[in-house]
């Protein structure tokens, strides 16, 4: 997957993500307000798909939730908090 992200921000600012950097940059964007829980959508190495994109200046808050279950603790919700707009670069962006 390759995407071109947009920053919607002054100074607007263009990059382009492929792989899983682009999986989840285009994850993150779908969730919206809702945001991305790595017990709801979980993937590989979210952390360091997250520590990337913020190199990169893509603005993502984290919140940190409590889970129960058999192993209860806590997991992580990525919010993006920027606005950006996506396309995709010849394959379509899919949840």
């Amino acid at each position: 997957m390759k995407i071109q992200v947009t920053l919607l921000s002054e100074p607007s600012h263009t990059f382009e993500f492929e792989g899983r950097l682009g999986w989840a940059m285009a994850q993150l964007s779908m969730a919206g307000a809702q945001g991305v829980a790595t017990i709801d959508r979980p993937a590989p190495r979210w952390s360091a798909n997250v520590h990337r994109l913020r190199e990169r200046g893509i603005q993502i808050d984290t919140e940190m939730e409590p889970h129960q279950g058999p192993y209860p603790g806590q997991h992580a919700r990525y919010r993006l908090a920027c606005d950006v707009q996506i396309k995709a670069l010849g394959s379509e962006v899919t949840k």
